[in-house]
């Protein structure tokens, strides 16, 4: 590939714009406001260029906040190579020996939909998170639409049984961690554990270095799983596609960071 195509490849076409300001999920009393690039025909080159920088994807919308005088979220990544499974996550990989697992481009199927609705109930009545059943068309729009071919879905299968649903973006130097429901039901395998070791073990065979896991907002107990799988590096703010990303190593108490 030469420069020009490089180049080509980190503009695409696309729709820039912002939301208007809502109220934050993470940290209460604030308001949110997300910069979003609507990209219809996204190259892997391109996404692994914008996720090192700080941004995420859903669907063909690629996004990072632009929040007024707040600055919490910061990007988060597994170090892969240096990375050594504890006491606790070994057991948590033997629990799960018998589960089946597929790696696959996206798809829509009614077990997505039901399993999907399933784990959003569930999370309702536990954490009070805001629920109403997804749609068929918000779904595809969500998590099979714009995944190109570097979008994937890793489902997680017992006794025959879709228990749990991992999307995925594998690119050029990692996978990046996009969203993850399961089965309540099956909450002993601790599934969001188990996938998230799995996609280390997935990069390691595919030599790749880091696992990309969205936001870390210091205080949101949403949140406090990330801190379990280091050694990680940080990334504060959102550096344009000419700048290099200065990610470095996660200092918890230079950070301020509860673990």
């Amino acid at each position: 590939m030469n420069n020009e195509e490089k180049i080509d490849l980190l503009n695409p076409p696309s729709t820039d714009f912002s939301m208007l300001d809502y109220d934050c999920a993470y940290l209460p009393g604030r308001s949110v406001r997300m910069h979003y690039k609507y990209v219809e025909n996204a190259s892997k080159t391109f996404a692994t260029a914008v996720i090192a920088r700080g941004w995420r994807r859903f669907g063909k919308y690629f996004f990072h906040p632009i929040c007024n005088g707040c600055n919490a979220c910061k990007s988060i990544r597994i170090d892969v190579k240096n990375y050594k499974f504890s006491k606790s996550q070994r057991k948590v990989i033997r629990k799960n020996e018998h589960t089946q697992i597929i790696v696959q481009k996206p798809t829509l199927t009614q077990a997505h939909l039901d399993l999907y609705n399933k784990y959003h109930a569930f999370k309702h009545e536990k954490d009070g998170w805001s629920h109403r059943n997804i749609s068929q068309r918000e779904y595809h729009e969500n998590f099979v639409d714009g995944a190109h071919d570097f979008g994937k879905e890793v489902l997680y299968i017992v006794d025959g049984k879709l228990v749990g649903v991992d999307l995925i973006d594998i690119l050029d130097d990692g996978i990046s961690a996009i969203y993850f429901y399961y089965d309540p039901d099956y909450a002993h395998l601790s599934l969001g554990t188990y996938s998230l070791l799995y996609q280390i073990k997935l990069a390691g065979i595919l030599e790749l270095p880091w696992i990309y896991l969205g936001y870390w907002v210091d205080g949101c107990k949403a949140f406090a799983y990330k801190s379990k799988f280091k050694p990680e590096e940080i990334l504060d703010g959102f550096p344009h596609i000419s700048e290099i990303p200065e990610w470095e190593p996660w200092e918890s108490e230079k950070l301020g960071i509860r673990n």
